[in-house]
């Protein structure tokens, strides 16, 4: 069977079911749809018709095409293929398509670098926080990887512990989904902790007062000390 390709990408090529393919023909998705009728600004609508070249559902997963309960809320996951203009992922758009349906999305961005076609796994997900705090939903973008070794790993009991799964490969590049919020979190603080050390790093070198030098040399050393403890249970 002729499935749907975004590129030379499919889901054949990405290692799932050929149940779960989009038949050739069937998949592709006008740009005009998301932003034509919908009352979008300028700048979102310029996200469609200039950074996105095509939108193409890939294949859908739920229980029929994968043999994995549909239990729980989430019944289905579709996987859309985002084909680039360029080389940034307008994560408006894929913001904008992914909270127009209560289903789980995998967005495969495709884009062409130096002549080698390369992939990036992106969903929307709510983004860790505190207790009792306000949850924010973001668009979450793994890295650049070859197109022609980017695949999927199906797993879980149920279609929800599967969608957790794929999380985990588009966010972490890992197929546990084990504490997924909890990585998330210790992903993000790592990397905030990085910056502070590269800015006081640079600030400690520009100070000349010594009472200045040592206050920074504090404050960098609790930075490294946080950073390392991190670091060690990741």
């Amino acid at each position: 069977m002729a499935v749907a390709a975004c590129a030379s990408v499919s889901a054949l090529s990405l290692g799932l079911p050929v149940q779960a393919a989009m038949p050739e023909g069937k998949g592709a998705l006008p740009k005009q749809m998301f932003y034509a009728k919908a009352p979008l600004s300028s700048g979102l609508k310029q996200r469609f018709a200039n950074d996105i070249t095509e939108i193409t559902v890939l294949g859908v997963l739920n229980a029929s095409s994968t043999g994995i309960p549909s239990e729980g809320r989430l019944k289905e996951v579709l996987i859309i293929g985002v084909l680039l203009n360029g080389l940034t992922i307008p994560l408006e758009a894929l913001e904008h398509i992914a909270k127009l349906r209560p289903s789980g999305i995998l967005f495969v961005c495709v884009r062409a670098k130096e002549g080698v076609e390369e992939c990036a796994l992106a969903v929307r997900r709510a983004r860790p926080g505190r207790a009792g705090h306000v949850q924010h939903n973001t668009v979450f973008v793994g890295e650049w990887q070859p197109a022609k070794t980017t695949t999927l790993t199906l797993g879980g009991g149920s279609i929800e512990q599967l969608w957790e799964g794929l999380n985990a490969q588009a966010i972490l590049n890992s197929t546990n989904p084990e504490n997924l919020d909890l990585r998330i979190a210790r992903r993000e603080n790592i990397a905030e902790l990085k910056a502070a050390d590269a800015k006081l790093t640079k600030d400690h070198a520009r100070a000349k007062h010594p009472s200045q030098r040592n206050e920074i040399y504090a404050k960098l050393h609790k930075v490294r000390s946080q950073l390392a403890q991190l670091e060690q249970d990741d």
